[in-house]
């Protein structure tokens, strides 16, 4: 079966007024979007879709967790998801784009397709900024990214002039000192012709 089939509801054959359904989503959902930053999780769906004449209304409950990348240890983090949100569904034969709230089918359609919106919605409902809770992190990786200060990091840069310079000898660095006189010196005289040839 289609990924997609495992999130539609079949509503032409429902009756005026509210139906409740139920799914499962997991790995294969998050799989079918490839390019999303979820590898795995475990959702469960409610939906309520109310059908009337003119449209339906769809009422969704999704909560669970997903697995992402930790932005602090990049190690999996397991994040909760917790999401209510509302979807209307209208008919017209005039194609019209789907715009996260309202989504247009053909009037000869017979069933509405969720599994977009449930992974949008999934995804609207992560925090910016997805980590482990304090303390939960790889202390391993953590020491890789640690954050250098800015004392430790003009003492890095400090050692590093120091070892630069011993590495070239004296007569070196008189060379390098005249070629940054030379060059200054030609910045300025470039400089002066610019600022004349404005004047003029």
């Amino acid at each position: 079966m289609e990924v997609g089939k495992t999130y539609s509801i079949a509503y032409r054959g429902l009756k005026p007024g509210p139906h409740d359904f139920d799914f499962k989503v997991g790995r294969e959902l998050f799989e079918a979007f490839s390019a999303g930053d979820i590898k795995d999780g475990a959702c469960d769906v409610h939906v309520r879709l109310d059908r009337a004449e003119t449209q339906l209304v769809i009422d969704v409950r999704i909560t669970g967790h997903v697995v992402v990348e930790c932005d602090r240890c990049l190690e999996d983090c397991r994040i909760p998801v917790d999401y209510d949100g509302r979807l209307l569904v209208r008919f017209s034969d005039e194609e019209r784009e789907y715009d996260g709230d309202v989504l247009w089918l053909s009037p000869v359609e017979d069933e509405v397709d969720l599994m977009q919106y449930i992974y949008e919605s999934i995804v609207l409902s992560l925090p910016y900024q997805r980590v482990h809770p304090e303390g939960e992190c790889n202390p391993e990786m953590m020491r890789r990214f640690r954050i250098v200060s800015g004392e430790e990091f003009a003492g890095i840069e400090a050692r590093a002039r120091e070892q630069a310079e011993e590495s070239i000898p004296a007569e070196g660095l008189s060379k390098l000192a005249a070629l940054k006189a030379e060059m200054e010196a030609a910045e300025r005289v470039s400089g002066t012709g610019k600022e004349e040839k404005q004047r003029e």
